[in-house]
């Protein structure tokens, strides 16, 4: 088989990055050779420190495939996530956890479930296949799992997210809580970033009917540090509008002590957002009680709103 590249989305988080990695050992183990993760954005400080704590490298950045290049896609399946010349790739397989935007012209092997985590699936496919998990890839899924879920506190988690996290620290002495939590404050560090790399450490654009809007999203344990940079950061997003041509943008910084997140709204369709979330823009922000999750908590009610699910 020629070589057959596996890669998370845009803009990846440490759930797209670490996925790759486990994902092309799996391939490895079960014969294929030429499976190789790579990457297709820049690496968050979250996914750094599980790397660095591990002791590996970055996978290969790829900005460009080829026609008829092999690819596997872990952690997304929407095209507008994914790279520019997906269309012309052959795509073997997809593994992930998000809602189904996808269609192919050929068969192939797709596995999506309900859970809080590409990595919860991912595990259950190294039992099916028996194939050994040391403790590197144990970390690797574990981490995360404690990113994507918050240490297990988000909406998103589910018994079968928190059953592979107990497996995993029983069998290999792992605590998520001591360790997750380490993870999400080290990802929490804009210090050394520009407006535009904070707003795409974690963005992802969406596109529903004649509808195109961003969703990104950041953790954080101040929300008053992020926003007192709130001008800076409009700047940002203003720019991504006019560029991608976005009908709105939404900028969630997210709580991780509190569980809440306050978010930044800019564009002609703001009034989606309000309607969305049921609360008013006020110089451009709003605080959203007790919503954590952009899956779960934030995309939903704006898809309802542009399917007409409601009234704005």
């Amino acid at each position: 088989m020629d070589k057959v590249l596996i890669f998370g989305h845009k803009s990846p988080d440490t759930d797209s990055i670490t996925s790759s990695i486990v994902m092309e050992n799996l391939e490895r183990q079960l014969g294929n050779q030429n499976a190789k993760a790579v990457r297709i954005g820049n690496i968050n400080k979250e996914t750094k420190y599980v790397l660095d704590y591990l002791g590996m490298k970055d996978p290969e950045y790829v900005e460009n495939i080829e026609d008829g290049q092999n690819v596997i896609l872990v952690d997304h399946n929407e095209t507008t996530q994914t790279v520019d010349n997906i269309a012309n790739a052959k795509i073997l397989k997809v593994i992930d956890h998000h809602t189904m935007n996808f269609i192919a012209p050929y068969q192939l092997y797709y596995r999506a479930e309900p859970v809080g985590c590409t990595q919860t699936v991912l595990y259950k496919m190294y039992k099916e296949n028996d194939v050994e998990i040391d403790k590197n890839i144990a970390t690797l899924m574990l981490s995360a799992i404690a990113s994507d879920t918050l240490v297990l506190k988000s909406p998103t988690t589910t018994a079968e997210d928190v059953k592979v996290v107990r497996e995993l620290e029983k069998r290999f002495g792992l605590d998520i809580d001591s360790y997750g939590v380490d993870m999400l404050k080290a990802g929490t560090d804009i210090s050394d970033y520009t407006p535009e790399q904070v707003i795409n450490i974690d963005s992802k654009l969406f596109e529903q009917g004649n509808k195109k809007f961003r969703i990104a999203q950041i953790n954080t344990a101040d929300l008053d540090s992020i926003f007192k940079n709130q001008a800076y950061f409009e700047e940002a997003i203003n720019d991504d509008i006019k560029k991608e041509n976005l009908d709105f943008y939404v900028f969630a910084a997210t709580d991780i002590i509190n569980s809440n997140s306050k978010i930044i709204s800019l564009g002609n369709d703001v009034p989606v957002v309000e309607k969305a979330y049921g609360v008013s823009i006020d110089n451009h922000t709003a605080m959203l009680e007790n919503v954590v999750s952009r899956k779960k908590q934030m995309l939903p009610p704006i898809l309802d709103a542009l399917n007409g699910n409601m009234n704005v």
